[in-house]
């Protein structure tokens, strides 16, 4: 199967799990299965309560160019080459802060995985 995984290097803004992070750059999993789940990624931060966060593929690429989300996760534009995944949990806020290009790079691996495969028409 084509899953793809990538690390990428983020800045904690703020992280409900752990307050003492929040300015630390952490290397971030990013990890999507198209046999899994086609639409969903998976965001997973460091530490020891190996926490992850599902999110449609959809909201990440659009959060890239505007403001998207609700609910659990927000995702935005920060400047012109960083953006932001806010993490709502029961334990607060995580926020989050990538390189566009870093989220660029793993959504176009995601789509070639994907469309790899998609069945091919008769």
């Amino acid at each position: 199967m084509n899953v793809v995984e990538q690390y990428a290097r983020a800045q904690i803004v703020t992280d409900a799990d752990a307050p003492q992070a929040a300015g630390r750059t952490v290397p971030v999993r990013l990890s999507y299965d198209p046999g899994r789940d086609p639409r969903t990624v998976r965001v997973s931060l460091p530490g020891p309560a190996g926490r992850e966060w599902s999110l449609p593929r959809e909201l990440l690429e659009q959060g890239l160019r505007a403001p998207a989300g609700s609910g659990d996760v927000q995702v935005w534009p920060c400047g012109r080459v960083q953006a932001v995944v806010e993490f709502h949990s029961a334990q607060g806020v995580s926020v989050v802060q990538f390189e566009t290009k870093a989220l660029t790079r793993f959504l176009r691996r995601a789509h070639m995985a994907a469309a790899a495969t998609e069945p091919v028409p008769h």
